[in-house]
């Protein structure tokens, strides 16, 4: 018998958005995030209008489609700032993750507090906001996480490396043909160059088919229903685990109710289950049911965003490279300030969607980046963010350190 598992992992985040801050607030209003309740950039409006549309009915089906099929399970990844804001102005939508963890049917994975990329910029503040992560979703969920996923999906050799040291059994990256080459991403892997970890690639023609393609009705296979999908994998004989990573805020937010969605995602499990030798697998499970076939070799950094699947959609202008620069520049003297408001400021700062927001791309990623973001123009974002920036400084200085 041929046995196939479906690892569902969905990534839960929203981050701190920067209100229109002028170069007349620096020096004399610090409230970066406070936007009014109305404006595109309020982090209140748009937490409770994302739980509305997207946590609140999606964990109420997930609960409902636990409960009916104890074979069904989920694996996410719950960024802190979305956790803090759920804290602040959605307790219902933490509560309802909250009775998702408690099933026992849900694993949380580990990531950067802050949603960052400071891997790449200081290894002292990455290990020091996953460390963050860890406590918050251990104090929150009750769960300590085995599985690691850098921000963006990001990942290369040395990151796995870095986190088969640090003790975590899986990692994730993103099934790109150009690594992959001859290979399936249905498979285990184990990262070159490591000696205990084990690598789930996204298979991100399928996942993109939900995440992306879903409502598109000049998409050649609209309407996407469970049993054609579920089709689609039962044809797939060489596979044992297809991993399905997407953004949570799919359900509801992205593909809206009106698409179909939420009853596409109800009809998955009985449809998959009906079939023996079928099953869903947390991303620990897969881990531990499955041997590696191969050992994958990434030594270019890899991400799940736009064409290139690289980072230059937080990188790819001067832009991005100079605010990134010189917000990780300050960290010596931010630390040393002791101060921890300042200290909490510069990590929101450092949320990668912020550099996202900057992108001047073209054509369909440009287009994406659109859609996310809530200013009307990539300069106008960095203008915010470089007035951020700068009363940062301003606060530095008031704290007695010399820039």
């Amino acid at each position: 018998m041929n046995k196939k598992s479906i690892v569902l992992y969905l990534h839960v985040h929203q981050p701190y958005r920067i209100r229109h801050y002028t170069i007349f607030d620096c020096a004399n209003k610090h409230d970066y995030f406070d936007a009014p309740y109305d404006d595109d950039t309020s982090n209140e409006r748009i937490i409770k209008k994302v739980a509305e549309k997207s946590y609140l009915p999606t964990n109420a089906k997930l609960l409902k489609l636990i409960k009916e099929n104890p074979g069904f399970k989920i694996s996410l990844s719950i960024t802190g700032t979305v956790i803090e804001q759920m804290e602040r102005w959605s307790k219902e939508s933490l509560d309802s993750f909250k009775e998702l963890a408690a099933t026992g049917q849900v694993e949380i994975l580990a990531e950067t507090y802050h949603h960052t990329l400071a891997y790449f910029y200081s290894m002292n503040e990455f290990e020091m906001q996953v460390e963050m992560h860890k406590r918050k979703i251990a104090e929150v969920f009750g769960q300590y996480p085995k599985v690691f996923r850098n921000t963006e999906l990001s990942y290369n050799n040395d990151i796995a490396k870095w986190a088969d040291q640090a003790g975590y059994k899986g990692i994730l990256a993103e099934g790109w043909d150009p690594i992959l080459q001859w290979r399936s991403p249905n498979f285990v892997y184990q990262p070159a160059g490591t000696e205990n970890i084990r690598l789930l690639l996204k298979n991100y023609k399928l996942s993109d088919d939900i995440a992306f393609r879903f409502g598109d009705q000049n998409w050649s296979e609209w309407p996407l229903t469970a049993d054609k999908f579920m089709h689609w994998l039962s044809e797939e004989h060489n596979a044992t685990n297809f991993n399905l990573f997407m953004d949570y805020e799919t359900f509801g937010e992205h593909q809206w109710h009106e698409t179909g969605i939420l009853e596409f995602l109800e009809h998955i499990p009985k449809e998959w289950l009906k079939t023996e030798g079928h099953s869903f697998m947390t991303v620990s499970e897969a881990v531990d049911n499955f041997e590696p076939v191969d050992r994958v070799d990434v030594p270019n950094t890899i991400t799940w965003a736009d064409t290139e699947r690289d980072l230059s959609a937080w990188l790819g202008n001067s832009l991005q490279v100079s605010a990134i620069n010189s917000l990780y520049a300050l960290e010596d003297r931010i630390l040393s300030t002791n101060d921890l408001a300042l200290i909490d400021d510069w990590r929101r700062l450092q949320t990668s969607d912020h550099f996202y927001y900057m992108c001047t791309k073209w054509f369909n990623d440009g287009d994406i980046h659109a859609y996310f973001s809530p200013y009307k123009t990539p300069y106008e974002a960095y203008m915010n963010f470089m007035n951020s920036y700068h009363d940062l400084c301003f606060r530095i200085s008031q704290a007695g350190v010399e820039l």
